[in-house]
């Protein structure tokens, strides 16, 4: 941030103090959350040097003498590029608003600190997942937005058709029916049949007709698929590993965005959860439930929900859980089954975290030809699935995967409540402003 002598600094005003002989400015360009304090004189007052305005100083920067400040600028020159009306503009120099209030300005909610900071903790932890992948030696695979599978049930769909055509000419565009994707995972499993590590990270789509605090419309996953694996916790250690390298990245690199949304108490506790993770299958889980003061119904083979899925990430201590084997018929075809009866449970892992329940999911799948063509026959799918089968086929290994949600991961890092104020536009149901 300190730049060369007598070069300009841009920004945006951040607030604006005047003496008789001095006015004082705080000046951000958005690479921190730290301003650059300006001193000029008071000559240099202009009525348009108000909080929100643009403006470019020009100066000598020099040691600041007030604690806080490393450098400050001696303006010599202040120009406003950019007028802002303070009356008009939602946002007060004084008062931190809510997450709730700056929802209702998606064009403008990224000028406040508490917004600004989430961002560049979400291009920090983006960059830390890439770093995890690549430095794990995966080959990053850019996955389709729009598919014609749905894989098998992952979510509602968006049908995806030209806007222009009437409905009496209606043609499909693509020559079958075409879906925003709600998962990249079968195009992964196509790759790892020439790669033994790939990975996608990208958007995904749920027509899920939800205003809560846990779901988006439009969100992104981050996926990654791996061959030659011999056994669940093999996948599970990469998973382990992946949260704590790239949390422990983001708490390293954002400490003053991070600390805007917890107190130090939280941060280092935060520090402490990475280091920690408990184990336990699902059938143990089940046990756990039903001798919680809770009272849950909770018979074997149901699905999880989120407040079961945070009771036992607090009976664990607040702490990653991860739950292992989960009822076959939970899971879709491609899950690798145990072949353990009377249970019949899958090769399946969810990882549980504090504040948020599921975080990320993932298998071993399910590489033996014979017992995957009778699975898809059971469905009635093994003509739309052929070519799946064909991966079997042709050079089948022992392989498994996992999908994380980004946005929750920023929810579990930072503690925020809603998922619609980790992400800059929300998109759910009955809103897409912008």
């Amino acid at each position: 941030r300190t730049r060369m002598i007598n070069l300009p600094h841009a920004g945006w005003v951040r607030s604006v103090r005047t003496q008789k002989a001095h006015i004082f400015l705080h000046v951000n360009d958005g690479s921190s959350l730290q301003s650059l304090q300006v001193v000029a004189g008071a000559e240099l007052n202009d009525q348009l040097l108000t909080f929100g305005s643009a403006v470019e100083v020009t100066g000598i920067l020099k040691k600041s003498p007030h604690q806080k400040q490393a450098v400050e600028l001696e303006a010599q020159r202040i120009h406003v590029i950019g007028e802002c009306d303070p009356v008009d503009f939602p946002f007060k120099i004084k008062e931190r608003h809510n997450l709730e209030y700056l929802r209702q300005f998606p064009h403008l909610r990224c000028r406040t600190n508490a917004f600004s900071s989430l961002l560049r903790i979400r291009s920090e932890a983006t960059a830390a997942f890439h770093s995890f992948f690549k430095d794990n030696g995966f080959v990053q695979i850019h996955t389709p937005v729009i598919t014609s599978n749905d894989c098998e049930g992952a979510g509602e769909l968006f049908q995806v058709e030209p806007s222009s055509v009437g409905d009496a000419h209606r043609e499909f565009f693509f020559s079958v029916p075409a879906f925003l994707t709600v998962s990249g995972q079968l195009h992964l499993e196509v790759m790892s049949g020439a790669f033994s590590r790939v990975y996608t990270f990208g958007p995904t789509f749920r027509a899920e007709n939800s205003q809560s605090r846990r779901h988006l419309a439009e969100f992104y996953m981050v996926e990654a698929e791996l061959g030659f694996l011999r056994s669940l916790n093999d996948l599970t250690k990469v998973m382990e590993d992946m949260f704590k390298s790239t949390t422990e990245q983001v708490l390293a690199r954002c400490v003053e965005d991070v600390d805007l949304f917890h107190s130090k108490e939280v941060f280092f506790k935060a520090l402490n959860v990475i280091l920690s993770t408990f184990r336990m299958s699902y059938s143990e889980a089940v046990e756990i439930l039903g001798r919680s003061t809770e009272n849950f119904t909770f018979p074997w083979g149901c699905d999880l929900k989120t407040e079961h899925e945070k009771h036992l990430v607090k009976h664990c201590g607040n702490v990653p859980v991860f739950v292992t084997d989960y009822p076959y018929r939970l899971k879709p075809f491609y899950a690798r089954a145990n072949q353990d009866p009377p249970q019949n449970t899958a090769a399946a892992v969810d990882l549980l975290v504090p504040g948020v329940g599921e975080l990320c999911g993932g298998s071993l799948r399910e590489e033996r030809l014979d017992v995957l063509t009778a699975h898809l026959e059971d469905a009635g799918l093994e003509d739309t699935y052929d070519w799946y089968l064909d991966l079997r086929r042709f050079g089948s290994v022992p392989h498994g995967g996992f999908g994380l949600g980004f946005e929750r991961f920023l929810q579990c890092v930072l503690g925020v409540d809603n998922i619609k104020d980790v992400i800059p536009f929300p998109r759910y149901s009955h809103s897409c402003l912008l």
